[in-house]
């Protein structure tokens, strides 16, 4: 599992362009370096179950700088979007990425942000829109 957070901890992802964009990313850059399982976009943060084809450090590359670069290019934003690193937790054991899921799930209820996690439109529990209308656009 990885996470990251904004330069310093800013809610870039309240707003729902920035999100979307965010998730669109992090799906069309899986063929460049990861299998990705689950995750969240929380306001100042997210939170990411892959399994990296690649380097870690090159798959995180592609999802932040590849963020980074497209939020420049589609948002007209210049601002720093990220904190330099990221915090990475290895999934041992089936316990263990259940326990992982729980977590990356249920982020949005503990920030009270929803009341379930199905309820959260950034998260791979969404139950919902399908998750191609937010990758389209």
């Amino acid at each position: 599992m990885v996470t990251s957070a904004t330069w310093e901890r800013r809610a870039l992802f309240r707003n729902e362009n920035w999100a979307k964009l965010f998730v669109r990313n992090l799906f069309e850059c899986r063929a460049k370096g990861y299998a990705l399982h689950e995750f969240v976009v929380m306001p100042d943060h997210f939170h990411a179950i892959i399994s990296p084809i690649i380097a870690l450090e090159h798959a995180v590359q592609f999802i932040k700088g590849g963020f980074s670069y497209r939020a420049k290019k589609e948002l007209e934003s210049n601002m720093e979007v990220w904190q330099r690193s990221f915090s990475d937790h290895r999934i041992h054991d089936r316990v263990d990425y259940e326990k992982h899921v729980v977590y990356v799930r249920e982020n949005p209820v503990r920030a009270r942000l929803v009341n379930r996690p199905e309820e959260y439109l950034f998260c791979s529990g969404f139950q919902g829109t399908n998750w191609l209308q937010c990758r389209s656009g």
